[in-house]
């Protein structure tokens, strides 16, 4: 099993913790982490652009010039594609982005992107992080004494409002829960930081 430390919050190891193999420690599928981060990628699009057709645009109800006779191309609508202040020709129109993935696929992508964690050296698994007032600068001083990177994604089995207002105004650092953790924010970041409760969590979620 993956075996990795445990430590307090100063930094100090405090014990270790074997993580699950089918979960932590298995071969990286790069394919299925890749569909499910273009798949987050286009969840997160609004799809609300539009453009106006000839038929949408003002005016243009007469036409410009009599049929034949002018020596200029016929024209039937000022409001023609090829006029100026004319309609937007198979233009964007609201539409939804989104689809779906296999269960399977999802579940193997997270599998993927945290054993990549766990292979690179970048994950760290804190023994609690008890906070009695919201300070930004406590949760600082953690992540450096636990010697975590710029960007940090911070993983707790619980929602914590103490903790999430005390990180949040800081630069490159997001906090989740296990519910709502997803594999485009494991990847994103250079340190995930999991709590032991937290990491219990998972392997009963993923087993």
């Amino acid at each position: 099993m993956a075996k990795l430390s445990v430590l307090d919050m100063k930094g100090k190891k405090v014990s270790d913790i074997e993580l699950s193999d089918g979960i932590f420690a298995i071969e990286p599928n790069m394919s299925a982490m890749h569909l499910v981060v273009v798949n987050y990628l286009a969840n997160q699009r609004q799809g609300t652009q539009s453009t106006l057709t000839r038929s949408e645009v003002s005016g243009g109800g007469k036409k410009p010039w009599r049929q034949k006779g002018t020596g200029r191309a016929r024209q039937g609508s000022t409001r023609a594609p090829q006029w100026y202040h004319g309609g937007i020709a198979l233009g964007p129109k609201p539409r939804d982005y989104g689809f779906s993935i296999n269960k399977k696929v999802r579940r193997l992508a997270m599998k993927s992107a945290l054993s990549s964690k766990v292979a690179a050296d970048e994950m760290i698994v804190l023994d609690s992080l008890e906070m009695d007032a919201i300070k930004t600068k406590d949760v600082v001083a953690v992540l450096s004494a636990i010697g975590a990177g710029k960007k940090t994604l911070i993983v707790l089995p619980e929602k914590n409002d103490v903790i999430y207002k005390s990180a949040r105004n800081i630069a490159g650092v997001k906090t989740t829960l296990v519910s709502t953790l997803n594999v485009y924010d494991i990847l994103n970041c250079d340190k995930i930081v999991v709590l032991k409760d937290a990491a219990s969590n998972i392997e009963e979620v993923y087993a």
